[in-house]
């Protein structure tokens, strides 16, 4: 019973992030014979629950809300040391991390020489990065073209980037996700795949850039706020340097309740 004590209040704390929440610990741990011992629950619990405890688009949002990151490749001298730098990313429509990088620049160099990576995002507006949510990304950074629609959108995050655009030797990089560990806080933490960070088809970008030019506007009048990205999941919103991510309460499969959910968002950020 002190195993099922435990992992209550975890259930209640993941239930607060609305339906999509997953399998709550509390159940997996009920799931099991009464006879079994509690080294077998835990060690169950450790097997079957590696991620059904994290918040229903937790890591996704954490990406769209963050906008500096850390960087790890491998070093080519010394050789064999992970090489750790700070850096702003902007998420992609699958909302991988994007960046822009120097050619010249050491971790630019590791990458060519092997882009196998970590990149590390964390949330902690309060200082406590203990209790605060952070998502490690692991995977591969390929290079991108500087398409128009890439470039425009990595400016609405990052507008200050324009002046390395200028200098002609940065180039965009996107990570190719194969895992990725969250952690919210004390019992929401785990393991997931790449392709489970969203199930749902990406949003087009020219589907986006129609929405931003329908709402932008609207949403400034009210709020201030300039609307910058749009996804299935929420919208991005920067006022000066400050970032802020509205999260819809469920995932829009299509326009209709994009605008939907559009609408609600400038009522909401206009009170």
């Amino acid at each position: 019973m002190g195993f099922l004590r435990f992992v209550r209040p975890v259930a209640r704390w993941s239930a607060s992030f609305g339906d999509g929440a997953h399998l709550m610990p509390e159940r997996l741990a009920l799931s099991l014979p009464i006879a079994a011992s509690a080294d077998d629950r835990t060690q169950a619990f450790i097997h079957r629950g590696k991620h059904l405890n994290i918040p229903a688009q937790a890591p996704l949002h954490l990406l769209h809300t963050a906008a500096v990151g850390t960087l790890a490749t491998h070093a080519r001298q010394p050789e064999g040391f992970p090489y750790p730098s700070v850096l702003p990313f902007a998420p992609d429509e699958q909302h991988r991390p994007t960046i822009l990088v120097s050619r010249l620049a050491e971790h630019t160099h590791n990458l060519h020489a092997d882009p196998r990576a970590g990149f590390l995002v964390v949330d902690a507006p309060d200082g406590d990065v203990l209790n605060g949510q952070r998502v490690t990304l692991l995977g591969r950074f390929e290079p991108v073209e500087p398409a128009p629609g890439l470039v425009a959108r990595y400016l609405r995050y990052h507008p200050d980037a324009e002046r390395y655009l200028v200098l002609g030797d940065f180039t965009f990089w996107t990570m190719k996700l194969d895992r990725l560990r969250y952690i919210g806080g004390f019992g929401a933490m785990g393991w997931l795949g790449g392709d489970e960070l969203d199930p749902l088809p990406e949003l087009e970008r020219e589907a986006e850039d129609s929405l931003i030019g329908e709402f932008a506007d609207a949403l400034a009048s009210a709020s201030g706020y300039q609307l910058i990205g749009v996804d299935r999941y929420g919208v991005d919103l920067r006022k000066d340097s400050q970032r802020k991510r509205f999260a819809f309460e469920s995932a829009k499969p299509d326009q209709e309740t994009l605008h939907a959910a559009l609408e609600d968002c400038i009522r909401r950020q206009g009170n």
